[in-house]
């Protein structure tokens, strides 16, 4: 699994793995920064995933320079119809994300707030729309070491004292 991630995070964007500071690994959720432009993220993989154009995840990241904190993107397993609604369910709270492609997010910082809130203290995470090709799916998380994974990123891109 911590493979896995590793390779998802590289995914993530075209940063050299040499760059990228590993911040910890908390059972599926691992925390990583990237110096230049300084970011540091949170990140899980689906539970099950197929083979597809790209590896599906889960992030939470901050962006210090663009004073972004705790930004949820979720990239999902397959793309989404273009007229689809994306709803992200988490243990029994319900939230709409939008999008298009295989990426979607919160529409707002407000929602993401509430989303991060969520995910620390929830047991389970899916995320659920209709594909390209008109079928019903959902990808699932595994919450625990979520909130561990969000304070390391949070504490990665923290100001220095």
């Amino acid at each position: 699994m911590k493979r896995g991630l590793v390779l998802a995070v590289c995914a993530l964007v075209a940063v050299p793995a040499s760059a990228r500071d590993s911040l910890g690994v908390f059972n599926s959720w691992g925390a990583f920064r990237d110096p230049k432009p300084q970011r540091c993220f949170a990140i899980a993989e689906p539970l099950r995933s197929t083979a597809g154009q790209w590896r599906p995840f889960a992030s939470v990241a901050h962006w210090p320079g663009a004073r972004v904190r705790s930004q949820l993107h979720i990239r999902l397993s397959r793309e989404k119809r273009g007229d689809a609604p994306v709803t992200l369910a988490i243990d029994d709270r319900r939230f709409n994300l939008s999008g298009s492609g295989g990426d979607v997010w919160a529409a707002d910082a407000r929602t993401d707030a509430a989303i991060v809130a969520a995910i620390r203290s929830g047991r389970s995470m899916s995320v659920a729309t209709v594909s390209s090709k008109g079928n019903a799916f959902a990808d699932s998380y595994g919450l625990r070491g979520a909130a561990t994974a969000i304070d390391a990123a949070a504490l990665g891109c923290a100001p220095k004292r």
